[in-house]
């Protein structure tokens, strides 16, 4: 799955010279966090929720709702940016879990999208957790399998032969090494809700099924 399967396209976007409370309105209006700056159409940073409220005064002020309103409309959006932002992208094709690397790294909740030097879309941390429950298949009734896995060629394909000798459908499986046992793990989940055949030979044959959970309902 790309970022272009999940991006909001043609995002709603600031300007730079605005007033912050033209900001704080597009945000409310369209349940937004953070919004592309833009300064003579060229993407020059991302402002948040977070630094519009720092620019804001506190509830416990002395100013009146007048005063409060006119230092709105003089800060602008240049104002509360902030200094030197180093303005990471993705582009369309870049994969999900790529994203979510990025994202990860630089601490951000948002990537601006851009393909040909221009912005094309928004990809945010709930578009890649959305990304990842129809990954993983859990929107549906199954059964998860988590078992310890040996690192040799094949071990996959065996398994999933287990499961196709017996008419079972698997939605999904992912490996990934356990730093804390040292091994792999593989996670496997299975359309099927009774999969008992299947995990007494899993056993036989060495595998280490560490849990099994059935959702008889989707999640």
């Amino acid at each position: 799955m790309k970022v272009r399967d999940r991006m909001t396209e043609n995002p709603i976007t600031i300007d730079l010279n605005a007033c912050v409370s033209d900001a704080f309105a597009l945000m409310k209006e369209h349940n937004f966090r953070r919004l592309p700056v833009m300064d003579k159409g060229k993407l020059v940073g991302i402002v948040t929720l977070g630094d519009l409220n720092k620019a804001t005064p506190s509830m416990a002020t002395s100013l009146s709702i007048h005063e409060l309103n006119y230092l709105l409309a003089r800060t602008t959006i240049k104002d509360v940016l902030p200094l030197e932002q180093e303005v990471v992208t993705v582009s369309p094709d870049t994969y999900i879990e790529t994203a979510a690397k990025i994202m990860r790294q630089h601490t951000v909740s948002g990537l601006p999208v851009m393909e040909n030097g221009k912005l094309v879309g928004m990809v945010t941390e709930t578009d890649i957790f959305d990304s990842f429950i129809d990954i993983l298949g859990v929107k549906t009734a199954h059964t998860r399998i988590d078992c310890y896995i040996a690192e040799r060629p094949g071990t996959i394909g065996e398994i999933t032969k287990l499961f196709g000798d017996k008419g079972m459908n698997i939605i999904n499986t992912v490996v990934y090494f356990d730093e804390r046992k040292k091994r792999y793990k593989l996670i496997l989940r299975a359309e099927e809700l009774n999969c008992d055949e299947v995990l007494a030979e899993l056993k036989q044959r060495g595998y280490e099924v560490e849990s099994v959970i059935v959702y008889k309902e989707s999640i």
